[in-house]
């Protein structure tokens, strides 16, 4: 499945998805809560010796995944656009791949 394909499933089961402060931050709270979800598993497998189940926490990344990209339509961006975005900042910050000394000294 691709971006787009994703984004017109995760409408489905939205509801509003204008531009409005309650929906950002109704947005931004869903990927904070779901991540946090992701944190507390791993806590569990790295700390309490439980034992990892990839599915579990592919489920958990998909439902960051669902907020990303209702966030992303309210602000009218594709999840392309934004990962492209991310890419060409990424390039720009790390022109040669992954630098510890540009990661201490970067400017943006």
């Amino acid at each position: 499945m691709n971006f787009k394909d994703y984004t017109e499933n995760m409408k489905r089961t939205a509801g509003n998805l204008e531009l409005t402060n309650e929906n950002l931050c109704w947005s931004a709270m869903g990927i904070s809560g779901e991540a946090g979800e992701v944190t507390d598993y791993l806590k569990k497998v790295v700390f309490h010796s439980h034992d990892l189940n990839k599915e579990k926490l592919a489920e958990e990344l998909g439902d960051v995944l669902w907020y990303l990209a209702s966030t992303a339509e309210i602000i009218g961006c594709s999840l392309e656009e934004i990962a492209q975005m991310n890419i060409e900042k990424l390039k720009r910050r790390y022109p040669d791949g992954w630098d510890v000394e540009r990661s201490i000294n970067r400017e943006e």
